[in-house]
C-alpha cells in the first residue's frame, strides 16, 4: 500500500491538513476576541461575569486546536518547526506567554482572597486577546513575507537577526495581518456572544461592536489579500530545487487551480453573509456562517502556499534556504505512518462539535451564573 502513494501526495495531504487545522484555530480565536470586548460590552460586574463564563467554556477548545496545529507542523514539516520556532524565538515565546496568562486568568479571576484582584486578571485576558492574537498574525504573516534564517546542507538552521523574530513587527504586511486577525476575532467574538447569551442589553451591544469591528476588518483584509496576490512570490524548480522569484505567484496559483479560487470566494461570501444575517436579519446563528466562511477562507490562503512548486516560508537572508513542502517535510515513512494517525483528526473535531453543542443547548443567563458557586 505504501508504494501506491507518492511522497508528493503525502506532502500535499499534510499541508492541506495543517491548513485546515490552522484555519480552525483562527476561527476559535473568537474566545480571545470576546475577551477584548469585556469592558466594551459588560457595563456591570454581573454582565462581565456572564461574558467571561460564556467564553470560559470554550477557551480549552481553542487550546485543543492550537496544540493540533503545532503537532501537525512538527510531525509533517519538522524543518519549518525547527527554523521558525527555534529561530524566531522571541516572537514565539511572546506568543506563548500571552497564552499562558489566559489559562491562569480564567482559573484565578474569581478565586477567594485573590491577591491581585479581579481587574488584574481581566486585563491579562485583554492582553491575551489583543497582543497574543496580533503576534500570532505577525507570525503567520511571515509565511508570505519571509524570515531571516539560513539552512545549511545538513538541514541545520540559524537566525541571522539578534532580535530573533521580533524584526517581523517592522514589516507593514505583517502588521496588517496581525491587526486583521485581531478585528476578525473581535467580530467572531461578538457573533458568538450574540448567539450564546440571553441578555437583551448585551444583544444590542454585541451587534454594535460587530458593525464597528467589521468596518475595521475588511479594509485590512482587502489590503492583505491584494498584497498576497500581487506581490512578488517565490517558486522552486521541480528538478533542481533552485529557488527564484516570480511576480504575482499566488495569483498565478489560483489561476492555474480555479477550483481553489472558487472555494476562496465562496468562503468570503459565506463570511459576509454571516455578518449580514446578524446585522440586518438578527440571526442568532450567524456565527455558524461566519465560522464556516472563516475556515474556508483561511484554509485556502494557507493551502495555496504549499502547491504548484511554491515557497511557503521565504528566507530573507539566503533565498536558497527558503522552505517548501518538498524540502521541509518528514520522510516518506514518517508521513505515511502519521497519515494513518491523522484519521483520528475527525474524532477530535467531532469532540469539539459535540462538546460545543452540549454546552450551548441552553442560552446562558446572569441568573445561571449567580447560582453557580464554581463559575470563572
Amino acid at each position: 500500500m505504501m508504494e501506491t502513494i507518492s511522497l508528493n501526495a503525502l506532502q500535499i495531504y499534510w499541508w492541506l491538513l495543517v491548513s485546515v487545522i490552522g484555519a480552525l484555530f483562527v476561527f476559535m480565536t473568537f474566545v480571545q476576541g470576546g475577551q477584548t470586548l469585556l469592558y466594551t460590552l459588560g457595563k456591570t460586574e454581573a454582565e462581565r461575569d456572564l461574558i467571561i463564563n460564556s467564553l470560559g467554556r470554550k477557551w480549552e477548545l481553542t487550546f485543543t486546536s492550537l496544540v493540533m496545529f503545532g503537532g501537525a507542523l512538527f510531525a509533517a514539516f519538522p524543518l519549518f518547526y525547527a527554523v521558525s520556532f527555534g529561530g524566531a524565538y522571541y516572537l514565539w515565546m511572546s506568543i506563548l506567554f500571552c497564552f499562558i496568562i489566559q489559562a491562569v486568568s480564567y482559573e484565578y479571576r474569581k478565586k477567594p482572597n485573590n491577591f491581585f484582584g479581579t481587574y488584574f486578571y481581566e486585563r491579562l485576558l485583554f492582553i491575551n486577546g489583543s497582543v497574543g492574537i496580533f503576534l500570532l498574525g505577525i507570525a503567520l504573516g511571515t509565511l508570505y513575507s519571509g524570515g531571516n534564517f539560513i539552512v545549511n546542507e545538513m538541514n541545520l538552521s540559524h537566525w541571522t537577526k539578534t532580535s530573533y523574530g521580533l524584526e517581523a513587527l517592522l514589516v507593514p504586511f505583517n502588521i496588517a495581518f496581525g491587526f486583521m486577525l485581531v478585528f476578525l476575532s473581535r467580530m467572531q467574538g461578538s457573533l458568538y456572544l450574540y448567539n450564546h447569551l440571553d441578555n437583551k442589553a448585551l444583544e444590542q451591544r454585541t451587534l454594535y461592536t460587530l458593525k464597528q469591528n467589521t468596518m475595521m476588518f475588511f479594509p485590512l483584509f482587502l489590503y492583505v489579500m491584494g498584497s498576497m496576490l500581487f506581490q512578488i512570490g517565490y517558486s522552486y524548480d521541480e528538478h533542481t530545487s533552485i529557488v527564484h522569484t516570480e511576480s504575482m505567484k499566488l495569483l498565478h496559483n489560483f489561476m492555474q487551480y480555479p477550483q481553489l479560487a472558487v472555494i476562496l470566494v465562496l468562503g468570503i461570501v459565506i463570511l459576509l453573509f454571516g455578518i449580514y444575517s446578524a446585522l440586518f436579519k438578527l440571526n442568532r446563528r450567524a456565527i455558524w456562517f461566519s465560522g464556516l466562511g472563516t475556515i474556508l477562507t483561511f484554509t485556502l490562503l494557507l493551502f495555496i502556499l504549499g502547491i504548484n512548486h511554491t515557497i511557503y516560508y521565504p528566507s530573507l537572508a539566503d533565498l536558497q534556504s527558503s522552505l517548501s513542502i518538498k524540502n521541509s517535510s518528514g520522510s516518506y515513512y514518517t508521513l505515511f505512518i502519521m497519515s494513518i494517525v491523522s484519521l483520528l483528526v475527525p474524532i477530535v473535531i467531532g469532540y469539539i462539535f459535540f462538546v460545543w453543542r452540549a454546552m450551548d443547548k441552553k442560552k446562558m443567563t446572569i441568573e445561571e451564573i449567580k447560582s453557580d458557586s464554581h463559575h470563572y
